[in-house]
């Protein structure tokens, strides 16, 4: 391959990655807003059933419910970690917390999967990562302390909990997709892990339903948390860490509170302070260092 291939391919990851930022992004501010009204199993159920019901049918047109039906256990497991219970878990904590905390928290996951990593999966990283993921984490640590700031008291330990733990069970499953699902689509991936999580949260769903169904246009919120920041998101997640890696792709949670903080300016009309300004650029900076893109040390894929 040559240079000029190569630097087009590069680009592409980065393109990707930060498309996968922003409907991210988006979705803690979508979620946010839906789940006092919905509730956090409602919500998770609807927006799942609303994903798989769009992705099905494009499944069986590709004919990859073959890969589906081959490697069900293990997404059924993928499912459970990297979907139902993170998702259920992020529902319940914006109810008391803001989308940029909710996002920070969610940027931990780089961390929680090198350490699961190396703990339970006997995975290495490289120098280079490393220092891009502290780097990166640093800048997250500084957001946080804005945002907890300006959240104050309503920012409770049981939601900052739930967070966190979101954040452990997606680098648990990052880890297993790593190992045993590379080469399967991500088309399949998604469809059978919103087919499971459907099937998981079906017993609880008539114990959460909301005392009075939302209208208008919370729905048109949840179709596009099931459709654009889940289905859609979900394939280009997988499909970047067949490229990239599990570690490197993971970075894009460094770079969901910058868009979550980009949104709120735009559409809450909130402030965008010194301490935002610095944690951001901290964060872009960990992203390029750690995806190679920039190279202040030699980096390769652990894939």
């Amino acid at each position: 391959m040559d240079t000029t291939s190569t630097s087009d391919v590069g680009l592409r990851n980065l393109l990707e990655l930060l498309l996968l930022a922003a409907l991210w992004g988006g979705s803690f501010l979508l979620l946010r807003v839906t789940a006092p009204s919905f509730g956090p199993i409602f919500l998770i159920e609807m927006r799942v059933l609303i994903g798989l019901v769009v992705l099905l049918p494009i499944l069986f047109f590709y004919g990859k419910q073959t890969e589906l039906f081959a490697h069900w256990r293990v997404i059924a497991l993928v499912s459970l970690t990297n979907m139902c219970l993170p998702f259920c878990l992020l529902a319940f904590a914006s109810l008391s917390l803001g989308a940029g905390v909710i996002s920070i928290l969610n940027a931990t996951v780089p961390f929680f999967a090198a350490v699961l990593g190396l703990m339970l999966f006997g995975q290495s990283i490289t120098l280079a990562a490393a220092s891009g993921l502290v780097v990166g984490f640093s800048g997250v640590v500084v957001l946080m302390a804005g945002d907890v700031q300006s959240a104050g008291a309503g920012s409770t330990l049981l939601a900052f909990a739930a967070g966190l733990t979101a954040a452990l069970l997606y680098g648990f499953s990052a880890n297993v997709i790593n190992r045993r699902l590379l080469g399967v689509s991500g088309l399949a991936i998604t469809t059978g892990s919103l087919f499971f999580t459907v099937v998981y949260l079906l017993p609880a769903l008539f114990w959460n339903m909301p005392d009075s169904m939302p209208e208008g246009i919370m729905w048109l919120y949840v179709f596009i948390l099931g459709t654009a920041c889940t289905g859609f998101a979900y394939i280009l997640f997988y499909r970047l860490i067949m490229r990239l890696g599990a570690y490197q792709t993971l970075t894009v949670t460094y770079l969901v509170p910058v868009f979550s903080i980009v949104y709120g300016v735009l559409l809450l009309a909130e402030n965008v302070t010194g301490v935002m300004l610095a944690g951001s650029l901290l964060v872009l900076l960990g992203v390029a260092v750690t995806t190679g893109r920039l190279n202040l040390l030699p980096i390769r894929s652990q894939s």
